[in-house]
């Protein structure tokens, strides 16, 4: 909850309620034997019979052996399963936190272990908010949680309420104060939730999966172009990139004989170009390494050609970005989540 939304609910004075709520973001807890200056102790009071400071159990930490990656595997009260993940940063010492909007994925991307789960549930604003305390805890002195990335489990604006709501509290200076240039919505295509971002949150970034500029195999791998063809996408992130001023980055994972082709290259390059021409911005190409979501003999796809489709990319005139994608020894990795822990 924001300290405006906590002063209109419990009739006390804002500067109380930015007290109470960075209180309870730095953990000074409980709440109710709590002494903050320049707050009475009837709004403490009210505070604390409003109701609890919840919390996720933690069931696993699980370090990376390859890299400062960590995953949490945290289970809600009703029992539904979900996985965030601590990213480094090129600066020392500065983390992303990885966290999921939804409890499974309902929109069943084939190259997602979370889209072979189906939707469990939507996250509360709470639960998305916890996870980056959780990650938070686990840093060291020194460290620190730099940005956001809705990038876990789930489609983030399939949940766009709770999204908005948690990205206010992790943004507002009383709470974790987290810049929202430095937080980023990655969504598989809902055009009227990338809308809602621009009117709303116009700092906050956003990422888009492509998966192939081609619609017939795009497809294919995302059933979502069903119901949201890209073009349908793009226009709505034409329109975001027009109110925001921001660059959209476009993700894309190469997978062996589907979509690493040149055919793949010279279509995405197409459409970056027509976006650049239509919007005065270039499209940011994010390409992500494909990891493995299944056993070696079970697994249905196998990693594309990175290099020669950057390549590709490259002599089409784009400045593609190689993602490095790590934790992939505890199931961390892009498109690993699947809350097995």
């Amino acid at each position: 909850m924001t300290p405006e939304a906590l002063a209109g609910a419990l009739q006390i004075t804002l500067p109380e309620a930015r007290k109470i709520v960075s209180a309870v973001h730095r953990g000074q807890l409980p709440l109710s034997s709590a002494r903050l200056a320049g707050v009475r102790r009837k709004a403490i009071d009210a505070a604390c019979a409003r109701g609890q400071v919840p919390t996720l159990e933690v069931r696993s930490v699980r370090r990376s052996a390859l890299d400062p990656f960590v995953k949490l595997v945290l289970a809600t009260v009703d029992g539904h399963v979900v996985e965030a993940v601590r990213i480094p940063l090129e600066r020392g010492g500065r983390f992303s936190a990885c966290v999921s909007s939804q409890a499974g994925c309902a929109l069943a991307c084939v190259f997602c272990a979370t889209g072979r789960l189906g939707l469990g549930r939507n996250l509360a604003t709470w639960e998305i908010v916890e996870q980056v305390r959780l990650l938070r805890g686990t840093l060291g002195v020194g460290q620190r949680v730099h940005g956001v990335v809705f990038q876990g489990m789930g489609e983030p604006l399939a949940n766009a309420d709770r999204v908005i709501e948690a990205i206010l509290v992790m943004s507002d200076p009383s709470a974790l104060a987290i810049d929202r240039r430095a937080i980023t919505v990655c969504t598989s295509g809902l055009p009227t939730g990338i809308r809602r971002l621009a009117r709303e949150l116009p700092k906050v970034r956003l990422a888009v999966s492509i998966a192939s500029a081609r619609p017939a195999v795009r497809r294919q791998l995302m059933p979502i172009d069903d119901t949201h063809p890209l073009d349908e996408v793009i226009d709505a992130v034409e329109e975001h990139a027009r109110v925001t001023g921001l660059a959209p980055m476009w993700a894309v994972t190469p997978l062996a004989g589907v979509n690493d082709t040149e055919d793949d290259a010279r279509a995405l390059a197409t459409l970056a170009q027509r976006f650049e021409a239509r919007t005065g911005v270039r499209p940011r190409v994010s390409i992500v390494p494909y990891n493995s979501i299944d056993s070696e003999d079970r697994d249905p796809f196998a990693r594309g050609d990175v290099q020669r489709f950057v390549d590709n990319l490259i002599g089409y005139c784009l400045r593609p970005h190689l993602r490095y994608s790590g934790g992939a020894d505890v199931a961390a990795a892009c498109g690993q989540l699947a809350g097995k822990g």
